[in-house]
């Protein structure tokens, strides 16, 4: 009887499975962070869809529905009906284009932008608290895998530079 030969398999948590599942875990606390933070913005804060639609235009200003409705890979009407509820909340406006008479332009308004600034206030100050208290070893592996995770990951999001390189060069 033959010996079975020595495993390669990696131990628990050290392959790409054990890393996808830590990281599944970080971000449904990220998402509890995430919910607390807009639920401090506004006492009727949009949905998930609609906060797309409104980093979407904070990246892009001006996008036409068409556009929008490509990068969010939704129907036109969906998008139509996002885009009502965020004007009707005074986060949204619709504008002639000054391209084609046929085409509106979509820009956030200044409430908007103020609702945007605070939501992401809110979770930089809930994100900040909780990396401060990691050791210092342990926040550059963590700032070193999310350079590595968006490098990789960037191209798959069309119409957005992930913020962790603009943070990073900030601070740098």
């Amino acid at each position: 009887m033959g010996e079975n030969p020595p495993s390669t398999a990696q131990p628990p948590g050290r392959g790409s499975r054990g890393t996808a599942q830590a990281a599944c875990d970080i971000i449904e606390l990220l998402e509890v962070l995430w919910e607390q933070g807009r639920d401090a913005v506004s006492s009727s804060p949009v949905s998930s869809s609609q906060l797309r639609v409104l980093y979407f235009l904070d990246r892009d200003e001006g996008m036409n529905l068409r556009k929008l409705g490509e990068l969010l890979g939704a129907a036109p009407s969906s998008v139509s009906r996002l885009c009502d509820r965020l004007q009707a909340l005074g986060f949204l406006e619709r504008a002639p284009s000054p391209v084609s008479r046929r085409e509106l332009e979509l820009h956030l308004t200044r409430q908007g932008k103020d609702y945007l600034g605070h939501l992401r206030l809110r979770r930089e100050e809930a994100l900040t608290a909780t990396i401060t208290a990691m050791p210092p070893k342990a926040r550059a592996a963590l700032l070193e895998g999310l350079k590595g995770f968006q490098e990789v990951t960037e191209a798959a999001v069309p119409g957005r530079r992930l913020r962790v390189q603009q943070d990073a060069e900030r601070s740098a």
